[in-house]
């Protein structure tokens, strides 16, 4: 009867109802986006710490029988006292040492120590770096007026990084609460986010979320968890030993840690001018001190991650750049992140067998068949 001339609608009428019901679904997720926008990477990073902690949230509900609410409180109480502080610490002291180095470059009160003849005889970037450091060790303004037309393209996403801070030390802590309220209705979450994969790739849909949550495990614990440490105790030992900058040091030891740049290219000329500057007993107690957190990274790593990163050095790299570009503070841990999942799971579906989406969307048009029918 559906085929008989006025009895359902016809083709043309199914079309635009279709067309209708895409435009009206594609208009409610972008003003959701819109919406969300403003707090994504705050809800990213919540997603990542709920997927961290939840190893230690289930262990503490079977080990001391806790409810899902008080295990949630006390993770994110515990989670708040090791990542928030020292991060609220990491940037205060960004901020106090970003404040002092102004005040420095003002008054002409900065004094650059000549270059070591060794940096002459690195290949490629040797005779820049080390023509460079003698302008600046001799004429430290026409140094920085060199600067001036490399850095003018990004200034105004430089001071929006710097004067970010204090807000992303208020979105750290608010992400700690969201990741709380997370792992209290986290299986009735992953049941649906398993739903959804299964929409997308069918049989492998699970086998796509469990690649996600290891993704976010391995690099959290093994590259930003270790480069954080290391950063803080870095910072720590420079603050207290009375190096200028501990935060500026802090920071760069920390995105180098997360790129897999080894921290001895900060920590050894530190100490060449530590020993240049300081007391001996000073100088030696920074770098007894120094020289196993500058090695931290090398030897914790391949303990804490579950198995060897497969994510290629320019992806992670990407990620922190544009993280920080597009989200500040917090950008430099979700960045990388969200990169690796999506190279992973990019890498994962490439290798799938041609034949195997199929079943998807066999299932997919059968779907849309009977829609039609029931239109």
């Amino acid at each position: 009867m559906a085929g008989v001339r006025g009895f359902g609608p016809s083709r043309n009428q199914t079309t635009l109802i279709l067309a209708v019901q895409l435009a009206v679904l594609g208009g409610l997720i972008y003003w959701t986006f819109i919406l969300l926008r403003p707090f994504l990477a705050m809800i990213v990073w919540s997603i990542i710490l709920a997927v961290l902690l939840d190893p230690l949230f289930r262990w503490s509900i079977s080990r001391f029988r806790l409810s899902r609410f008080v295990a949630a409180i006390l993770v994110s109480a515990l989670c708040l006292v090791l990542l928030a502080g020292p991060v609220a610490w990491l940037g205060l002291s960004l901020i106090g040492s970003a404040r002092s180095l102004a005040e420095r470059l003002a008054t002409g009160d900065v004094h650059v120590p000549p270059p070591i003849p060794g940096i002459r005889q690195w290949p490629f970037v040797g005779e820049p770096i080390y023509s460079f450091w003698s302008l600046a060790s001799t004429d430290l303004e026409a140094a920085l007026a060199q600067l001036v037309p490399q850095i003018r393209p990004y200034r105004g996403s430089l001071l929006e990084f710097a004067g970010s801070a204090g807000v992303n030390m208020l979105k750290f802590i608010f992400a700690v609460v969201i990741a709380g309220v997370l792992l209290v209705s986290a299986p009735a979450l992953v049941t649906s986010v398993r739903t959804i994969f299964r929409h997308m790739a069918g049989e492998r849909g699970d086998e796509f979320v469990d690649l996600i949550g290891a993704t976010i495990r391995n690099l959290a614990r093994g590259l930003i968890g270790v480069s954080i440490a290391q950063a803080l105790l870095a910072g720590i030992g420079l603050m207290l030993a009375g190096v200028p900058a501990p935060g500026v040091i802090s920071l760069l030891i920390l995105v180098l840690g997360i790129l897999q740049i080894d921290a001895a290219v900060v920590v050894i000329p530190i100490l060449i001018w530590a020993w240049l500057n300081f007391e001996t007993t000073t100088a030696a107690l920074l770098t007894i001190y120094m020289v196993p957190v500058a090695l931290m990274n090398n030897i914790l790593r391949p303990f804490v991650m579950a198995h060897g990163l497969d994510t290629p050095m320019l992806v992670i790299f990407i990620g922190v750049v544009g993280g920080i570009l597009a989200h500040g503070v917090i950008g430099l841990f979700v960045g990388p992140i969200v990169l690796a999942i999506s190279w992973d799971l990019l890498v994962a579906w490439a290798r799938m067998p041609v034949g195997e989406p199929r079943t998807t969307i066999d299932d997919a048009r059968s779907a849309d068949a009977s829609m039609h029918a029931q239109l």
